[in-house]
C-alpha cells in the first residue's frame, strides 16, 4: 500500500462536543425523508446480518392449538 493511502489529512478533522453531534442528528433525522430512513436502515442491516436479511423471504412459523 502506497504510504501516501495511509496518510491523515489533518485539515478535514474538526473537534467538536458529543452534544453538538447529538442535535446535529436529531435535526437530520427530522428532515430526513422516509424513503432516506427506510434506505438507512436496510443499509445497516446488510452491514449487520448479510443481505439476505434484506433481500430474504421473513421466516413463518405455523403452530396448530388444539382446544378443549
Amino acid at each position: 500500500m502506497e504510504k501516501s493511502a495511509l496518510h491523515i489529512d489533518k485539515s478535514h478533522i474538526i473537534i467538536v462536543h458529543r452534544d453538538v453531534l447529538d442535535k446535529h442528528d436529531v435535526e437530520y433525522w427530522k428532515k430526513a425523508t422516509i424513503a432516506e430512513k427506510l434506505q438507512t436502515i436496510t443499509y445497516l442491516r446488510e452491514c449487520f446480518y448479510g443481505e439476505e436479511a434484506t433481500t430474504g423471504r421473513l421466516q413463518r412459523v405455523h403452530k396448530m392449538l388444539k382446544l378443549k
